[in-house]
């Protein structure tokens, strides 16, 4: 009896041990093709087959009191993207982004916002100087069937901005249902340069975003459990095209890149390797052009670049791995790893001559460190800043009008992260410790922010006061600001305190 007791225990141990095993095996399994699944590459696999749309020039008029009047409607609708069937999407005076607005340094300008959903939004001028209370923020909700005029002059050089809808906690769904778009600033510095300049000839837009599709058509909402950056894409929209391809009829083509994902960044470059002349980021033109092959863009980055073609050639662009500052494994689940390729250029084979990209821009100012008066510092870990989420009750400080500030942004977790300041550009001053890299040194309103590397930043307030009404400062990858890595500040008047933000957190205001 002992005997076969035993061995009927070691049956039992032996059948224990081989489930074991199984499930480790499963285990193993399961991982290695969730590891694998992580990563996307498209690069050579994209019919290029669709010529890029180009967003339409906003029209405008100049009304009794000067000023140019803009006119958008944020409203439903759907478009085919090859996926299966239709998409339900939403877009400014279409169906799908917006149109381009342009307007000149100096106008004032007034835009018309009709919220045509069956909710309320926002429309946030993204990287506009103007005072808080037109900055289309969480404070400035705009009700369904209700108009919202914001008016402001452009006080600022020229540059590549953006608009795009800012509700707290919505942000996220409705930028990925397709509110967006461009606004460009001209003054007369940047036409004084012999740089492409003519929009939808020599000069495009170029707004990448990453989507996922359901059967049918769907847009897939799904968030991974894995990585903590909301929703990655395995199919690019550029200007809401998929598999673009632009005709380029001139020597040299300037585009203007846009990182319009949720939580995505981007590596830009070319397939072929070829080099182009980075000339403008977030805030306007650089000193000088930076002659380089790759571009990083976080989410809500721009970046102008010029880059030269011969005729008949079809170079791709095309967005290799980035290095988003985080370890191998978060990596892997936030998009470090994939590649895409992104837009196909087809140079005719005769092409319009263009001259060479100066040796010299527009002079960029800098800023003196020395006359800071006052110095902050911003921890941004988990979903909060300096171990506190969002509170739109809650004034988190006030700046002085008319000073300088220093901010130093140190990122303490293992997720991207980028950090996005309303109202003001500002300069980077050091990358841990040291000089910022030439892709750095001109005007910046976001910028991608590395574990153990601080970044330092300067910015000047120069007016707009308003005690009560806040801009925003937070994370832009849009998960993490709708949950809550957010905060807000006041500029006000020598001496003044900071007030109370409007109760009930924004308005509509009908007509």
């Amino acid at each position: 009896m002992a005997g076969g007791g035993s061995r009927r225990w070691l049956r039992v141990l032996l059948g224990v041990f081989s489930v074991v095993l199984l499930l480790c095996g499963i285990g193993t399994a399961i991982a290695t093709w969730g590891w694998t699944r992580a990563v996307v590459d498209t690069s050579g696999e994209v019919d290029f087959v669709n010529r890029l749309a180009v967003p339409p020039l906003a029209p405008s008029r100049i009304d009794d009191r000067g000023r140019r009047v803009f006119d958008l409607r944020a409203q439903p609708g759907q478009r085919d993207f090859g996926q299966g069937g239709p998409t339900a999407t939403w877009g400014f005076n279409g169906d799908y982004l917006g149109p381009t607005l342009r307007a000149e340094r100096g106008e004032e300008v007034l835009v018309n916002v009709v919220n045509g959903l069956g909710e309320p939004t926002t429309v946030h001028w993204h990287g506009m100087h103007l005072p808080a209370a037109m900055d289309g923020g969480p404070h400035q909700m705009v009700r369904p069937g209700a108009t919202w005029s914001p008016r402001w002059k452009v006080d600022q050089p020229a540059a590549t901005l953006w608009y795009h809808p800012h509700p707290h906690g919505a942000t996220a769904d409705h930028v990925y249902r397709g509110l967006a778009g461009m606004f460009l600033l001209d003054d007369a510095a940047s036409r004084a340069l012999p740089l492409p300049r003519r929009y939808g000839v020599d000069d495009f837009p170029v707004i990448v975003q990453d989507r996922k599709f359901r059967s049918g058509g769907r847009l897939d909402h799904g968030r991974g459990a894995l990585g903590g950056v909301g929703i990655l894409g395995d199919t690019l929209l550029v200007n809401g095209t998929v598999g673009p391809y632009l005709d380029v009829t001139t020597e040299r083509v300037r585009l203007r890149l846009l990182n319009g994902s949720n939580g995505r960044t981007y590596d830009f470059g070319f397939a072929d390797g070829r080099g182009f002349a980075l000339v403008g980021t977030d805030g306007g033109l650089l000193a000088a052009p930076h002659q380089t092959g790759r571009i990083r863009l976080s989410p809500g980055e721009r970046a102008e670049i010029v880059v030269s073609v011969r005729p008949g050639e079809r170079p791709v662009l095309r967005s290799f791995p980035p290095n988003t500052g985080v370890d191998f494994f978060n990596s892997r689940f936030t998009g470090g790893d994939d590649t895409f390729d992104v837009l196909e250029l087809r140079a005719a084979g005769t092409l319009a001559p263009a001259p060479e990209v100066p040796g010299r821009l527009v002079p960029v100012d800098r800023l003196d460190p020395a006359s800071a008066a006052e110095q902050r510092r911003f921890r941004l870990n988990g979903r909060q800043i300096n171990g506190r989420a969002m509170d739109p009750d809650r004034i988190d400080f006030a700046v002085t009008r008319d000073t300088t500030e220093i901010w130093e942004l140190d990122k303490q977790d293992g997720t991207p992260h980028s950090f996005h300041v309303h109202d003001v550009q500002f300069q980077v001053l050091s990358v841990d410790g040291a000089p910022p890299p030439p892709e750095l040194a001109g005007w910046k309103d976001t910028v991608l922010l590395t574990a153990g590397r601080p970044i330092r930043i300067i910015a000047r307030f120069a007016d707009h006061a308003d005690p009560d009404m806040p801009y925003m400062f937070h994370c832009h990858i849009l998960d993490h600001e709708d949950q809550g890595m957010m905060g807000q500040f006041v500029v006000v008047e020598p001496g003044q305190r900071p007030g109370r933000p409007p109760a009930g957190h924004g308005h509509g205001q009908h007509r």
